[in-house]
């Protein structure tokens, strides 16, 4: 756990030198229209192969039957999954765009299920590397995201300044464990490593527990993090919800289909629902909207009107 602490302040120390070093006089401001608030949701973890990517696919479809528009992004940075639960093999992803062999509005891809997916790419980390033109570009791109009520960004697992600051520019950041001792150890480093690096910004992490034998089980878990949370970081964190260990889920994963498709019926579909449910009942005041993920992303206040 302080291997991973001690990773990220480096990150940020370089992050904030190199911020510093590069200061423009009077940045260039991006001439587009201003941005829908869409409702931003962080799916996270602290380690992988806890279900994070099924979570924010299958709460995707949740909040589709709502009547939500919905876009999952695949920010798992060189391990994108999204496109292969849902047995599609996308031509293009955000590389192509970051290229600008494409634009956004092209490799959004409508899904069977109601939902579009951008498909992500090991290429996605070059967007940090990219240039002052080919950077406001890229981010006027991604504005034809804007459109959609529901944003769900899948990120890596783990702690990466990629993934602190999507967190961080989220409305609904949900991190996801399981009752097993290391998935529990690890997401309490990433709460920590949270309460540590953003202790001044008012978050709303929540928690879900995954592959619960049973709801008092998952509790037990939940209650357990949320105290130390409390008592240890000052830092809030609310209990969302459980998902069953469902044999539902496996299988479903094995055909490449959502398990809300597959088993709308089963435990662990009902139990998404009920945690989706849940966070339309709790809507934000007012969504951040994607043009703040940007802003975080970049460390820049380059785009107008968000």
């Amino acid at each position: 756990m302080e291997d991973q602490a001690e990773k990220l302040r480096e990150i940020m120390r370089r992050r904030k030198e190199n911020q510093g070093a590069a200061k423009p006089s009077a940045p260039a401001k991006i001439n587009a229209k201003p941005l829908e608030k869409a409702r931003i949701i962080t799916v996270t973890s602290g380690k992988g192969g806890v279900g994070k990517t099924n979570l924010s696919v299958n709460m995707a479809l949740a909040f589709a039957r709502l009547g939500k528009k919905v876009v999952v992004m695949d920010a798992d940075l060189g391990l994108a999954n999204v496109n292969v639960m849902l047995n599609m093999v996308p031509k293009y992803n955000l590389y192509h765009v970051i290229k600008k062999q494409k634009t956004i509005k092209e490799i959004l891809v409508e899904t069977e299920y109601g939902i579009s997916i951008v498909a992500g790419a090991s290429g996605f980390s070059q967007i940090a590397n990219m240039g002052e033109e080919d950077r406001k570009k890229f981010i006027s791109e991604l504005d034809a995201l804007s459109n959609a009520d529901i944003i769900i960004i899948d990120t890596s697992a783990g702690v990466s300044s990629n993934v602190l600051d999507f967190i961080a520019a989220a409305d609904d950041a949900v991190i996801i464990t399981t009752p097993e001792p290391t998935a529990i150890t690890d997401a309490y480093g990433i709460i920590k490593i949270i309460a540590t690096e953003f202790d001044s910004l008012n978050m709303g992490l929540k928690l879900v527990v995954n592959r619960a034998k049973s709801a008092a089980d998952a509790k037990s878990v939940a209650d357990r993090m949320i105290n130390i949370a409390g008592q240890f970081l000052n830092l809030k964190v609310d209990y969302l919800g459980f998902i069953y260990d469902d044999d539902a889920v496996q299988k479903a994963v094995l055909r490449q289909k959502p398990f809300m498709v597959l088993d709308p019926k089963s435990k662990a579909s009902l139990c998404v629902q009920h945690v989706v449910d849940r966070m339309d009942r709790n809507k934000p005041i007012e969504p951040r909207g994607f043009g703040t993920v940007l802003k975080r992303f970049f460390g820049k206040e380059e785009v107008t009107g968000v």
